[in-house]
């Protein structure tokens, strides 16, 4: 059970449809623990999406039932996305949303890479 925020996790979740193979995916880096495409609808020249393969709901989930190999598996794959898209010298956002004020669109923890352009100020000044 999730610890906070969205309820049960769904197994009909885009996601979860993605890692079983039902859904294809434009795949970057896969290891263990981590699955990295690109997102269908980028929201900067690269924008690509980095899902554990656990059935984690929410960061909060993640952070307090992803075992240590979990997490290292998905901050890991983060950082090789990035190496292998030559984007650590221009410079990258890793961004996670959780819950409904957050914009959390699918009900599995999620972190997006986005690069390719100057992405201004992580928030709306105001």
């Amino acid at each position: 059970m999730p610890v906070q925020g969205l309820g049960p996790y769904d197994d009909t979740n885009i996601f979860a449809r993605i890692l079983r193979g039902e859904i294809p995916c434009r795949k970057v880096f896969e290891n263990d623990h981590a699955l990295a495409f690109h997102d269908i609808n980028p929201q900067a020249p690269t924008h690509v999406l980095v899902i554990p393969k656990g059935r984690y709901v929410s960061a909060a989930d993640f952070a307090a039932l992803a075992s240590d190999a979990e997490i290292a598996g998905l901050m890991r794959a983060a950082g090789h996305v990035a190496r292998m898209l030559g984007l650590d010298a221009p410079g990258w956002r890793m961004l996670t949303n959780m819950g409904e004020h957050a914009g959390q669109e699918v009900p599995h923890f999620h972190l997006h890479v986005f690069a390719g352009a100057p992405l201004g100020p992580m928030l709306a000044r105001g």
